[in-house]
């Protein structure tokens, strides 16, 4: 079994005593999802609890050995080490590695950090590859988007502030306190923890709102154009490749037929 070979198993390209590799793996993120989440409940029995604790040594041992075969076996193993799958498939099991040490159990962050491993679920996905194209092809328009974005966040908080902080001191004591209630708003959640009293904060309230919608829509609707492009080139590769080959074909035959 040569590094290609290893490389298509662990891909799901090509099956392992009739076991498709992919698959198992993905079976296993899912019940690690799960019991990244059954851990969290404080009524859970010991025995329960150390089961769990035996399953997370498992898939750290498990997504190590995936990713030690991924490096060695690729072409290029420092450019696999730095890209974007091989930095999700590391922090699929360097941050269990922490926790293994008691010192570090407390530390959520690393807890947190083992929910990366949702993101290999989507190796190898069609969609997902488009999806990656699309944003690479707008990631100008939305880097520009983004700023703007940032700096209406800003102007609303501090419009806000100057509106509220007399009336209501305790709630909007700061600008950076104020950029709660901006982000709340241009998302259109509202919390309801922070909300304006008086009449040119509700006016002003009114517009942050409209512009939140805005704020949603535009991004989406660049994503989604950026799709479709992405899909009709796809299209149009596809019926130049079907042409070409047809053209072949019946040049093949009418030069059978002149012999």
């Amino acid at each position: 079994m040569n590094k290609a070979d290893i490389h298509d198993i662990l891909d799901g390209h090509k099956p392992l005593g009739g076991v498709n590799v992919a698959r198992v793996m993905d079976v296993l993120i899912l019940l690690s999802a799960i019991a990244i989440a059954l851990e969290t409940m404080p009524e859970l029995p010991d025995h329960l609890r150390g089961l769990l604790f035996n399953f997370e040594v498992l898939l750290l041992v498990i997504f190590a050995a995936e990713y030690v075969l991924r490096l060695v076996t690729s072409p290029r193993p420092l450019r696999y080490a730095f890209s974007f799958w091989g930095l999700v498939d590391f922090l699929a099991f360097a941050p269990a590695m922490a926790l293994l040490t008691p010192q570090w159990q407390v530390v959520r962050a690393f807890r947190l950090l083992r929910l990366v491993r949702l993101l290999k679920l989507f190796r190898g996905s069609h969609a997902m590859e488009r999806l990656v194209v699309a944003f690479r092809q707008v990631r100008g328009e939305l880097l520009i988007f983004g700023i703007i974005a940032a700096l209406m966040l800003y102007v609303s908080a501090v419009g806000i502030y100057i509106f509220e902080h007399e009336a209501q001191p305790e709630v909007f004591s700061s600008i950076p306190n104020s950029l709660w209630w901006a982000v709340a708003s241009f998302t259109t959640v509202g919390y309801g923890d922070m909300f304006p009293i008086t009449a040119g904060g509700r006016i002003f309230t009114t517009f942050v709102l409209f512009i939140g919608l805005g704020v949603i829509a535009v991004p989406s609707a660049i994503i989604t154009t950026a799709l479709l492009e992405s899909e009709t080139n796809i299209q149009r590769r596809l019926r130049e490749a079907r042409e070409e080959a047809a053209n072949e074909i019946n040049n093949s035959a009418q030069d059978t037929k002149g012999d």
